[in-house]
């Protein structure tokens, strides 16, 4: 490549910025001054390292309370990444079934991650540090991830998330305010002798409340369950998408739950009466699926396969055994 091919190159590029600027009302000239001064760009500031391994901050000397931080942070993570792929979605509207199958591998992507990471918690700390520095963190929980809320929020119509006991009392008519007040995870935040809120979901409520309703309202027509039902069900390419829809339903709904089930049962079972969670949720009734029946898409499973939800997760464990 001679001189006159890469200076042509370069001419052609400035033009194209030429462009650009001016179709904004700016001087293409002063940013390219900004940029002449410019420093060039580091990893550590680009993902603004330092800043980052300065958010833990352990509230004991247990050294293995930076692993419970660490791996809570990371999970975040994962659920922004999850509502980034939701959000792409949603402005679609009907997002042709290619962008749609996408984005809903790579949602099933990070959930993978995260149930396959979840060993980091089970096996990851000793019994007896995380018994002593869970005291200092009451009364928050687990259970406040305001992220995964939201995931379930946008995944399905809310009667699909209210306590299976009480879905029946319910119409085509409820409104988001009614179904709310019975979305299924609440009934988890109750303490194990009163039945009354535990102090982990009244603050839960009063921070979040109005964003999670207002999200619903948002999504009442476009969550991901609507999407199918209206666009994509007995449609061209409907089994690309029920394959996915399937595998995020079995991950959010069976694993993830049960990979939390399992962590707990390893550092809160104790005979003769087991420990509570931090925030006093009723893990032993929230956390397996079984419970819940959770299903953010009913329409693609069997009967037979919503009676039994859950119930492979039981004997994939049996047969590693």
């Amino acid at each position: 490549m001679n001189q006159s091919e890469i200076d042509q190159k370069i001419l052609d590029r400035l033009q194209k910025l030429s462009e650009k600027y001016e179709a904004m009302g700016q001087d293409m000239a002063s940013y390219l001054d900004g940029l002449l001064h410019a420093d060039y760009l580091k990893y550590w500031d680009y993902i603004n390292l330092d800043s980052l391994l300065g958010l833990q901050q352990p509230k004991t000397s247990f050294p293995d309370e930076m692993v419970f931080i660490c791996y809570h942070q990371i999970t975040e993570l994962y659920f922004k990444l999850c509502r980034w792929e939701m959000k792409q979605i949603f402005e679609r509207q009907h997002p042709d079934v290619s962008f749609f199958e996408a984005r809903l591998k790579r949602l099933n992507n990070y959930f993978e991650h995260l149930c396959h990471s979840f060993s980091i918690m089970t096996e990851g700390m000793e019994k007896e540090q995380f018994l002593q520095f869970r005291m200092s963190l009451l009364p928050s929980s687990g259970f406040q991830s305001a992220q995964y809320r939201m995931i379930e929020i946008g995944a399905t119509d809310l009667i699909n998330l209210v306590n299976k006991d009480k879905r029946d009392e319910f119409d085509d008519y409820a409104s988001i305010d009614q179904l709310y007040d019975c979305i299924y995870w609440k009934t988890g935040a109750t303490e194990l002798k009163s039945g009354k809120k535990t102090l982990t979901l009244e603050q839960f409520e009063e921070k979040y409340s109005k964003e999670f309703l207002q999200l619903a309202e948002d999504t009442k027509t476009c969550n991901f369950n609507q999407l199918y039902l209206k666009h994509y069900k007995g449609q061209p390419g409907e089994d690309r998408i029920v394959e996915q829809l399937k595998a995020f339903d079995l991950l959010a709904n069976v694993d993830w739950p049960l990979a939390h089930y399992r962590s707990a049962v390893r550092y809160l079972q104790r005979s003769p009466e087991d420990i509570a969670a931090t925030g006093g949720t009723n893990w032993q009734k929230y956390l397996p699926p079984r419970f819940q029946k959770i299903i953010f898409f009913p329409d693609i499973w069997s009967e037979e396969e919503k009676e039994e939800w859950g119930k492979h997760w039981v004997l994939e464990q049996l047969n590693r055994k």
